[in-house]
């Protein structure tokens, strides 16, 4: 149900009549205040101090003087050859004689380069090297390392001996080893150890031959 309101209380419909009414009277105000109060331009006026006078000098310009350019630098004296120098000196002829036998020159030497064969070593023979004294010859010349005895390594290092017709070992080879300082020390004790020269058919020969070397700490 809608309800109804009194004229006296809506604002909303005299709302227009008294912007109007505002209106007019700022703009009569403006107009009595440009009338009666025209001159509000020197109240706000700053006080003047007193004005410090100086005077301008003028500066003489400078003219730089002409100097006279620096004196060349004198030439370097070049010893010019004697007559008698120059009379010693002999012209060859650059005439070409197309008549004469030109020899032809020698050809290079050729350096002949020696290729050393490698030696053969057998791996199996009727009689294989032994070390003398055993293997135990061997293990009396193993220097066990410092770092492997402080870490306790252990085990054994096989070493591939290369034994000539004289039973010296001319190469070794590490195989398999354990580190620490071991296959160094194996290696050096093997080459170290003289050996039973390897025959096949009774003539001594090269061979090849493996053999364990054990690091045991006691």
């Amino acid at each position: 149900m809608p309800l109804n309101r009194k004229k006296e209380a809506d604002l909303k419909s005299k709302y227009k009549r008294y912007f109007e009414i505002s209106l007019i009277a700022s703009l009569v105000l403006l107009i009595v205040a440009f009338k009666f109060f025209p001159n509000l331009e020197g109240e706000g006026k700053f006080l003047e101090g007193p004005q410090e006078l100086f005077t301008v000098e003028d500066i003489q310009q400078t003219k730089q003087e002409d100097r006279p350019p620096p004196p060349p630098k004198p030439p370097i004296p070049i010893e010019a050859p004697a007559d008698d120098v120059l009379e010693d000196i002999e012209i060859g002829d650059t005439e070409i004689d197309f008549d004469a036998n030109i020899q032809a020159p020698p050809p290079p030497k050729e350096d002949k380069k020696v290729i050393e064969e490698e030696p053969v070593y057998f791996v199996a023979v009727e009689e294989m090297p032994e070390p003398i004294g055993g293997i135990q010859a061997i293990q009396s010349k193993i220097v066990y390392p410092e770092i492997a005895k402080r870490a306790g390594v252990e085990g054994r290092v096989y070493i591939l001996a290369f034994v000539d017709e004289s039973g010296n070992v001319t190469k070794a080879e590490v195989i398999k080893g354990i580190g620490a300082g071991c296959d160094e020390a194996a290696l050096d004790a093997v080459k170290k150890t003289k050996f039973k020269p390897g025959k096949q058919r009774g003539k001594a020969v090269r061979v090849q031959v493996s053999i364990p070397v054990v690091f045991r700490l006691q």
